[in-house]
């Protein structure tokens, strides 16, 4: 099967945004991914989109938030780009540190980089390029049973 893609805008509304990850999640499912590739990029798209609506744009749907997807026979690559002012991902507080580890937001960066081969900030943090390769291992998880 070719490579399938998307290219589209929406405005800053989490509804718009979900309706467009369900479109990558029907394309992945289209090239027969596996439910663990599904739930890691639903996870990660979700994440990616609502921080490019939330804190990107501010909830302003006059801000468009761009979002380009290739979909192949070995990965994924997908972009999501707000119009904010950009941010430092390295300036994210640890949520599993101190006070931020009760709170109940701050995780979506940790759990990309745990579920994505490769994950991104460019353009002064406006852009995040999500890499996920089929059948990926990711996340590893030990068992604490041993």
């Amino acid at each position: 099967m070719s490579e399938s893609l998307l290219d589209t805008q929406i405005p800053s509304n989490t509804t718009k945004g979900l309706e467009v990850q369900e479109q990558i999640i029907a394309l992945m499912e289209k090239h027969e991914y596996s439910m663990r590739d599904v739930f890691a990029m639903r996870l990660s798209l979700e994440e990616a989109i609502t921080n490019a609506i939330k804190h990107g744009n501010q909830d302003d749907e006059s801000k468009l938030v761009t979002i380009h997807a290739r979909i192949g026979e070995h990965g994924l690559h997908i972009e999501v780009t707000d119009e904010g002012e950009g941010f430092d991902p390295d300036e994210v507080p640890d949520p599993t540190s101190g006070d931020f580890i009760h709170r109940a937001s701050g995780r979506g960066l940790m759990l990309m980089r745990a579920y994505l081969d490769n994950v991104c900030f460019i353009e002064g943090g406006r852009k995040i390029v999500m890499e996920r390769t089929r059948n990926s291992e990711l996340p590893i998880v030990e068992d604490d049973d041993e």
